[in-house]
């Protein structure tokens, strides 16, 4: 008969590792041959590309290739999808910009990448990466919440920069709540923009071998069954017979590292591309800028309760930035990730 578990404390097994400096990270890992790459990024929220130079990155010592965005879209890799559809309160599907892996004609966030530099050494790319000349045509950028809506249309297919409009919950009964009852708080709040900041940056090696024609992605996933699906279903990066993804030790997550991100499927094409396995570890500067950024909310609540202090209605009112493009959860995280938390476990 098995020893009763419940209520009881477990050992955990995975702490002696890291204790004594043992444990296998992403960029503990290297694989004989590699290379290193390293992403030319827009400085600019909203800027045209207009062309790019890389002449004089591709004469430096130790540089094997120079990769635009417009070159990966002519390969036909599809765009990073968003994984969650919401609809709009009247019915409609939300609206999602194309993401594309690195942007070819317009950059719409400052760190956007644009090219990747691949070369013998990751000092060797970076100083590279530094001499990519690029022409760029400055844009007005959307960076205030509040006034997102009235401000310049970033995308044509998307009216007053607006995704959706999401609604949950009884109408007509929260109304009735609020007028019969005996006092109502109203509170407005700003939920300010987050970045997270895991201990372990975001690190990627993408390994193709030509012989087998499969592709194994080493990642710092907190979910890789989602990184291998949505990588052969939607951009088709590779058949998903023949892509593997492997997460080791993840040296701190917190959500930030359940995305699917542009430069593990970048660095997967290139590899496939140049038929040599390539690394990236993001610099804390690159992180700051690319990793998927939180909340940034701003919110107008009202809470009608009884003469007993019991709650009757709880009406929400939220603007939710969504980023330049919908990341992999971004459609799902102002809506029934939160909507339905609001109350918490009062009643």
């Amino acid at each position: 008969m098995s020893e009763p578990t419940i209520g009881q404390s477990v050992l955990r097994k995975e702490d002696q590792r890291f204790i004594t400096g043992t444990g296998n990270y992403t960029d503990d890992i290297n694989v004989r041959g590699q290379a290193y790459g390293y992403f030319v990024r827009s400085p600019f929220a909203h800027a045209q590309i207009k062309g790019i130079d890389i002449a004089d990155a591709v004469a430096m010592d130790g540089v094997i290739a120079v990769l635009t965005g417009a070159e990966l879209a002519a390969d036909g890799l599809g765009a990073l999808p968003c994984g969650w559809m919401i609809h709009s309160k009247d019915g409609s599907e939300m609206k999602s910009p194309a993401h594309p892996v690195m942007a070819a004609n317009t950059a719409n966030y400052a760190g956007e990448p644009l090219a990747l530099v691949v070369a013998e050494s990751f000092k060797q790319a970076k100083n590279a990466a530094e001499l990519v000349s690029v022409d760029y045509s400055e844009l007005t950028p959307v960076a205030d919440l509040r006034t997102a809506q009235s401000a310049e249309q970033i995308y044509d297919e998307i009216p007053a920069n607006t995704s959706y409009e999401w609604e949950l919950g009884d109408r007509d009964a929260t109304d009735a709540a609020f007028t019969e009852a005996a006092h109502v708080t109203r509170y407005e709040l700003t939920n300010n923009r987050l970045i997270p900041n895991a201990i372990e940056p975001r690190a990627a090696i993408a390994d193709y071998n030509p012989g087998t024609d499969e592709l194994t992605l080493y990642t710092t996933s907190q979910n890789p069954h989602l990184t291998r699906l949505v990588l052969t279903a939607f951009v088709q990066l590779a058949p998903e017979h023949k892509l593997r993804v492997i997460a080791p030790d993840v040296g701190g997550g917190f959500g930030s590292k359940i995305f699917i991100y542009s430069e593990e499927t970048a660095l997967g094409w290139a590899s496939k591309r140049l038929g040599l396995p390539i690394k990236w570890t993001a610099e804390r500067s690159e992180s700051f800028l690319t990793d998927a950024h939180g909340r940034d909310h701003v919110t107008e609540a009202e809470l009608a309760l009884d003469k007993d202090g019991m709650f009757l209605g709880l009406r929400v009112k939220t603007l939710a930035n969504m980023g330049a493009y919908l990341s992999t959860f971004s459609a799902a995280v102002p809506t029934y990730l939160y909507g339905t938390l609001l109350a918490g476990q009062y009643k």
